[in-house]
């Protein structure tokens, strides 16, 4: 950091206001996760009587080999992981190609159809008519419903054009120059220029994939077919109800809270452990993808 002598003292109250609501925010932002951690790591009589606060209170791990040796726990993780990796390729598979020819100059009616695109940002048919129309395409109660009725955002589309919108023409010149057609220029010149972007769009379809809650709830009626997110749900609504679930937790030292606790820790890790290696991308292409030259 800059020597603090060079500022005037408005500007070292100006940085220093930065540095206390910069750490604000980041305690904020954090705690909410150690607070979960350190919940699923404690027995259940301290997790309902309220004694944590910030480090674990007789500290086990019951609640997650609880939480591991459920068959639903895992059928509802894989099943996260198909609707995650599934949707995300289906939804690159549909953003590129149309990020692409909206930033093509020689589209016909190319205003229109961008003028479409940001529509569907602010406006669409609603809950019910979509309800309706997956259920008259017989997408109910289906992987493959959930993996292609998400597939598109308006948002990611916009985002990835602008970007191919900055990459220099030249690059695309010297690719027709070399008898290059529409898909070789898509596929050998501007996607290898884009991977900060696309690896941005991949993200934000991962992140929603995968906290993908409301309409897995309302689409899917067989459990074996239930995300994680929804089993969660289970636990938290149902399993509170349940006697034999309860009766054996009178000798076991988690609780509804501790498993409810262990669960979210679990569908948080796998995010944790892909960002870092796609957040070098992630301010690249948000900043890229925004700017005109």
């Amino acid at each position: 950091m800059a020597n603090m002598n060079l500022y005037s003292r408005g500007d070292k109250a100006f940085v220093i206001l930065n540095m206390f609501l910069i750490a604000v925010f980041t305690i904020s932002a954090l705690y909410p996760f150690i607070y979960i951690a350190s919940l699923s790591m404690s027995t259940g009589f301290e997790a309902r009587a309220g004694n944590v606060v910030l480090t674990p209170v007789g500290f086990t791990l019951d609640a997650y080999a609880q939480v591991l040796s459920e068959r639903m726990f895992w059928v509802s993780y894989g099943n996260t992981f198909i609707y995650t990796i599934g949707g995300t390729l289906m939804s690159l598979a549909f953003i590129i190609p149309g990020a692409y020819a909206l930033s093509r100059r020689q589209l016909y009616g190319r205003r229109f159809w961008n003028l479409m695109v940001a529509f569907t940002m602010w406006f669409h048919a609603g809950m019910i008519p979509f309800f309706l129309n997956m259920r008259d395409l017989g997408l109910l109660d289906s992987y493959f419903g959930i993996i292609i009725g998400f597939a598109v955002n308006g948002f990611n589309i916009i985002l990835l054009r602008n970007f191919f919108e900055g990459i220099p023409q030249s690059f695309e010149e010297a690719a027709r120059m070399d008898g290059a057609n529409e898909f070789q220029v898509l596929w050998k010149v501007y996607m290898p220029l884009s991977k900060p972007a696309i690896a941005t769009v991949a993200l934000f379809c991962i992140v929603s994939r995968w906290n993908g809650f409301f309409w897995a709830m309302v689409l899917l009626q067989d459990e074996d077919k239930i995300p994680l997110q929804v089993y969660l749900r289970h636990v938290i609504l149902e399993l509170s109800d349940d006697e034999e679930f309860a009766a054996t937790l009178l000798d076991a030292t988690y609780s509804f809270e501790t498993v409810s606790a262990a669960i979210i820790v679990c569908s948080i890790i796998p995010i944790l452990l892909i960002y870092p290696f796609l957040q070098k991308y992630f301010s690249k292409g948000i900043m890229l993808g925004g700017v005109k030259e």
